[in-house]
């Protein structure tokens, strides 16, 4: 069954006196950095409770600093803040107040953030490093004992934390929109934007029990093709005379990767392509995959996505390209992003953060909120 309004627990007015009254909300405290204080007054409207008071702000050196006006000795913090494109004052600012919160006796420090800041930098690079990893450690030791998060980019980064990590889905709102606001959905296809999003798209697809398509080929964006080679000089030996092993010898090489032109494994032909994704940044592999759509007979094409980033240009892109609609939650704010583009469309998910903080505070199971969800979701 899909997730939605009228059956998680907890939000009826009758019901959220009767939960909150046993346990009290004298101890709970909602506190919001500068990412999205929006979304942070939806969680604390539906829960019923307060903002608690906290100013962050920057000195002319640009260092940020953090007042708690209220006190917090003893209570439960939850501090909500996301991803946006200033991410590094994000995490700064985050760090902060959970530190802050920590050196003031706070019982527990949950940080609510629906977006996890460099996420995708989670897989070794060259010489580069795991900064998700660093991350992790940084937000443990600020201070942090829970994590609430929505859809990871790689699961496995919850296993980089010392703390426990709740990494909620939003795809039961994605699907709740497929389903009420896509006319006709039952002459849909669900596409993967590249092979690596195919089991996502495999998982919609059986849920609405559709077809899926794969397009695959050169696109602009490869980010799973990277290459991982160093490229050091061979080594030179002082001593000329001396010998070194060639390691070419008797060692194959790596054939080169040449990708055909871009296609689609898939009929859709006359239907209506939906791409699912766990973020919408770069459009430009979103846009090149419309077109080719397009040209194979799909009359009207949706992407749906949590985290619409859409940093630079994506919305005259989006606005100029074969995309009739992107669907995106409000995970990150994106007001700027739909005032230049009127084909973005957003899906409000702070019924199921109140929730998963609901429960937590409550000492509840949070199963609830993860019935059905696959490892592919």
């Amino acid at each position: 069954m899909l997730l939605n309004k009228t059956r998680l627990v907890g939000f009826t007015n009758r019901t959220r006196k009767g939960n909150m009254e046993g346990n009290s909300t004298s101890d709970i405290v909602i506190l919001s950095g500068n990412s999205h204080p929006e979304l942070a007054d939806l969680i604390a409207n539906r829960l019923g409770v307060r903002k608690g008071g906290c100013s962050v702000y920057h000195k002319t050196n640009r260092e940020t600093m953090v007042e708690i006006a209220d006190s917090i000795r003893g209570k439960n913090i939850y501090i909500v803040q996301t991803g946006t494109k200033d991410v590094n004052n994000n995490i700064m600012e985050l760090l902060i107040m959970a530190y802050a919160c920590k050196t003031s006796s706070a019982r527990s420090i949950v940080g609510v953030i629906p977006y996890l800041p460099y996420s995708k930098q989670c897989k070794m690079r060259k010489r580069g490093c795991i900064v998700t990893k660093l991350l992790a450690k940084m937000m443990c030791k600020s201070g942090l004992t829970h994590i609430i998060t929505m859809d990871l980019h790689q699961k496995e980064i919850q296993g980089f934390y010392e703390c426990p990590v709740d990494n909620l889905r939003a795809s039961p709102f994605l699907l709740q929109y497929i389903q009420e606001s896509i006319p006709d959905y039952r002459n849909s296809v669900i596409v993967a934007r590249n092979p690596g999003s195919a089991k996502k798209a495999t998982s919609y697809a059986e849920r609405l029990r559709l077809a899926i398509a794969v397009i695959h080929g050169e696109q602009k964006e490869a980010e799973s093709d990277e290459v991982d080679g160093r490229y050091s000089p061979p080594c030179i030996p002082s001593d000329h005379k001396s010998r070194t092993m060639d390691v070419s010898v008797g060692v194959p090489a790596h054939p080169a990767k040449e990708k055909p032109p871009i296609n689609v494994v898939g009929d859709v032909g006359g239907r209506i392509a939906i791409m699912v994704d766990d973020m919408i940044d770069d459009v430009q592999s979103f846009v090149a995959a419309a077109e080719v759509l397009k040209e194979c007979g799909a009359y009207k094409i949706y992407v749906l996505a949590t985290h619409g980033l859409l940093s630079s240009d994506a919305p005259r892109l989006i606005e100029d390209s074969p995309i009739d609609e992107v669907v995106v939650t409000n995970t990150v704010p994106h007001e700027l992003q739909k005032m230049q583009c009127n084909k973005i469309k957003t899906i409000d998910i702070s019924v199921l953060l109140s929730e998963a903080i609901r429960r937590i505070h409550n000492k509840e199971s949070m199963s609830y909120l993860f019935k059905n969800v696959t490892l592919e979701d």
